[in-house]
């Protein structure tokens, strides 16, 4: 969707950011996990994660601790955006 002529884009800006390329599991999730523990709820992590055991254990760790993941992308560059939401608990 455009608004004279910016696009829009419907993936909400991340309050937090965390780069955990070259990070191997289960270090990736465990360093997720504690960045999550300082945030409120409802505030999001974007975590950039490599292809691969990464990308696939993070976010389904992130969602068994009973976050949301809100989004999921794969970057020009081969590595993935997925964004989180803290839960409320």
């Amino acid at each position: 969707m455009t608004k004279r002529g910016v696009i829009m884009s419907t993936v909400p800006a991340p309050d937090q950011f965390l780069d955990l390329r070259g990070v191997k599991c289960p270090f990736n999730f465990v360093k997720t996990k504690l960045k999550l523990e300082t945030m409120k709820p409802g505030e999001t992590l974007q975590v950039v994660l490599d292809p691969g055991e990464p990308v696939s254990n993070v976010p389904r760790s992130a969602r068994d601790e009973g976050h949301t993941i809100v989004n999921i992308s794969e970057r020009p560059d081969g590595l993935f955006d997925v964004l989180l939401k803290k839960s409320g608990a």
